[in-house]
């Protein structure tokens, strides 16, 4: 039978129960003791708690957020190409601080909404999350789960040397008490702002303006719902919810995000759909940090030398000289001949040594820092009015080797150096058609116990010939001669003129490019007959801003005036001819096969053990010097040439550079117009005459007061004598 449920007797009997017990432990005394070990543990409890408040934070465990009154997060300094597109930037933490109101709002509401949803309402901790964290520790049975909000997160990110990156109660407790002092010290909106800031989305992004260029290639300004919303799911794990390395994990964990903000009221339920169905677009590129790393370290260390370590926290904006089209361009003309070569299928069998073989070999017994075992490529373009830096290849692979052989690598310029010979002539006031013999010579250097010979790579020797013939030809013995005739004294110093630096000998190997030589110094010297007679020195940085845009540093161009315009032009002329003329050294492989018509001039250089080859090429607009060779004295094959190895490099990255704009002007119409063209027998230098064959018979430019005075005294039948050229 049911007991009938308003059965007082029955419900009150625990009640009674309870009383009988209560008033037998009060006889007792006990009652008392229970009550007093209640208030004891109570007492040891908080005073307990009390002590370890303050324990956490005894001396300076816990940071002081009065350096936050000034605080800026470091920023990286932004490496800018020419056309302003972002290459690279320089230090560990990647960031660009921005105001809250110019960030995304949907980008802020994706970030309360699944980091800390009660953001606005507590006091930089919620209670109400405190309870599911203490459960879920038990149940693990460790520190599993906090409860951040986001205020202890900005606490725990921008204090990082001062609170332990492993979780334990005691930095929680320091967490929350610095949390308090910010909320105490700083509204909502200000924490909000240093936290979407400072926080780590990935890579070496740092804050949500640096994540938004990473994932999105645009600014946090311009975020989408979708987004935003791909930030705050990459928040938790960057790696795991990386968009690029795991789309699918990312795309789940970024709907969830979306999700948490339509039930927080940012999004209704038709947009909440809307953006889930939107793709996980990621952009193509983060930066072009792969691109130009030569340049970029070249830039950093002028930057450092200046600012020391400010350039990698106090976010420079570097705006440099690099135009990424060339250089993008470059890259592939150097690795694509590299690779002919070492394919063997036009230049004949070709095999690398290994790190292991290059040792063996007894080059020294070890790897010098940087240099590697493998054939190397250099290249480095200017612009001829101002000397920017427009490319850079200093080598094949940054990784494996830093060493920058564009900016560090001195290499024997071979017949490159030619070119500076002729121009102490010319300055000397010797004319183009002034005759020096391609003949053999034997000369006793001091100290030396064999007689120098010096040889044409051909092993021909052609005779006499005119200054202009000697050079586009390239002939040995003619540049030998001329230098004796000047003096090595003489060619030194027009070398300096030139800009080189480096030292050099006064043998008469000097007048072969025996002297080595940096690639960029040689783009910079060239630069003088691209633009009739003035160099400029080469420079990469345009401007330095500081974070407000300030200009700091805005190296002036140099420009220095080698020669005057009279020997300039000629000067330039014969280089011209070194590519539009059969027979020339880089008429072959530039003009005939490399298919690269527009004016242009240059000149071949190669060293006489095959070791280094080179092209420097100009336009009116561009110089840029090719480099192909060894890290260490190595002949690259046989019948290693600079027209045959480095041209081609300069005629296909040329023909790829001009595809993109206007073919660049010829020098023709820069003329000076008291140059004198004169008619003259090539054979002897003389003016010509009609008993000249019309094969000894050319036309040449002079220079007021060089030019011949006597008819041509070989082809005249009336002759008594031959006077002296």
């Amino acid at each position: 039978m049911k007991r009938p449920r308003n059965d007082q007797s029955s419900r009150s009997f625990p009640k009674l129960k309870i009383r009988e017990r209560l008033a037998r432990l009060k006889e007792s005394g006990w009652l008392k003791k229970l009550a007093f070990t209640f208030l004891l543990l109570f007492m040891v409890g908080v005073g307990g708690a009390y002590g370890s408040w303050n324990r956490a934070c005894a001396g300076t465990s816990c940071p002081s957020i009065s350096m936050l009154g000034g605080y800026t997060p470091t920023q990286t300094a932004k490496v800018y190409a020419a056309d302003g597109r972002l290459i690279t930037e320089l230090g560990a933490e990647r960031r660009t601080v921005l105001p809250l109101e110019e960030i995304s709002p949907a980008v802020r509401a994706a970030f309360v909404a699944s980091e800390d949803k009660r953001f606005y309402q507590h006091p930089g901790i919620d209670i109400r999350g405190i309870p599911r964290a203490v459960v879920a520790n038990i149940r693990e049975m460790r520190f599993a789960r906090g409860f951040s909000t986001i205020t202890m997160q900005l606490a725990r990110n921008v204090f990082r040397g001062q609170l332990p990156a492993h979780k334990d109660p005691r930095r929680k407790l320091r967490e929350i008490i610095v949390a308090l002092e910010l909320e105490r010290t700083y509204d909502k909106n200000k924490i909000l702002e240093l936290y979407l800031n400072q926080l780590f989305l990935g890579g070496n992004a740092y804050g949500v303006e640096a994540a938004a260029y990473k994932y999105f290639g645009k600014s946090a300004r311009d975020l989408n719902v979708a987004e935003g919303a791909t930030l705050a799911a990459i928040a938790p794990g960057p790696t795991p919810y990386n968009p690029r390395r795991n789309p699918e994990i990312a795309l789940v964990r970024r709907n969830s995000v979306i999700n948490l903000m339509a039930e927080q009221g940012y999004l209704s339920p038709e947009e909440a759909e809307h953006w889930k169905a939107y793709p996980l677009q990621v952009s193509a590129r983060e930066s072009f940090d792969e691109v130009a790393p030569y340049f970029v370290e070249w830039i950093r260390q002028q930057l450092y030398d200046r600012f020391g370590t400010q350039v990698y926290e106090r976010g420079f904006r570097v705006y440099t000289t690099l135009d990424l089209d060339m250089q993008i361009a470059a890259e592939r003309a150097v690795m694509a001949q590299l690779e002919a070569i070492e394919g063997g299928v036009e230049f004949g069998p070709y095999r690398h040594l290994t790190y292991d073989e290059y040792v063996t070999e007894g080059y020294d017994g070890e790897r010098r820092p940087g240099e590697t075992p493998y054939l190397q490529g250099a290249l480095i373009t200017l612009d001829a009015q101002t000397g920017y830096v427009r490319a850079m290849v200093g080598g094949r692979d940054f990784q494996d080797s830093e060493w920058n052989r564009v900016t560090q690598g001195e290499f024997q310029a071979g017949s490159t150096f030619k070119p500076f010979v002729f121009s102490a002539a010319l300055r000397a006031g010797m004319p183009l058609s002034h005759i020096i013999d391609d003949a053999p010579i034997s000369l006793r250097l001091e100290g030396d116990s064999m007689p120098w010979e010096p040889g044409n790579f051909d092993g021909r020797f052609m005779g006499p010939m005119t200054m202009r013939r000697g050079l586009s030809l390239s002939r040995n013995l003619v540049a030998v001669q001329l230098g004796m005739q000047l003096g090595t004294a003489a060619v030194i110093g027009e070398a300096r003129r030139y800009g080189i630096s480096s030292s050099m000998d006064r043998g008469h190997a000097l007048h072969l490019g025996a002297t080595a030589v940096r690639p960029i110094e040689m783009a910079g010297a060239y630069t003088a007959f691209a633009t009739m007679g003035t160099r400029a020195e080469p420079i990469g940085v345009l401007r330095v801003e500081d974070e407000n845009g300030n200009i700091i540093w805005s190296p002036p161009t140099r420009h220095v005036e080698v020669l005057g315009t009279e020997p300039a032009w000629l000067l330039t002329d014969v280089l011209h001819d070194v590519i539009r003329r059969p027979g020339a050294t880089a008429y072959l492989r530039v003009r005939a096969l490399g298919g690269f018509s527009h004016p242009a001039g240059g000149k071949t250089g190669t060293t006489n053990d095959g070791a280094d080859v080179w092209f420097i090429g100009f336009t009116s607009e561009l110089v840029t010097a090719v480099w192909i060779g060894f890290d260490y004295k190595r002949r690259i094959m046989r019948q290693s040439t600079g027209g045959r190895l480095a041209g081609p490099v300069w005629a296909s990255y040329m023909n790829d550079v001009y595809e993109r704009r206007a073919p660049p002007d010829g020098w023709d119409d820069d003329r000076p117009a008291s140059l004198r063209l004169i008619r003259i027998d090539h054979d002897t230098g003389y003016l010509h005459t009609g008993w000249c064959p019309a094969s000894s018979t050319s036309h040449e430019w002079f220079i007021p007061g060089t030019e011949p005075e006597e008819p041509c005294p070989i082809h005249n039948p009336f002759r008594s004598g031959i006077p002296n050229n």
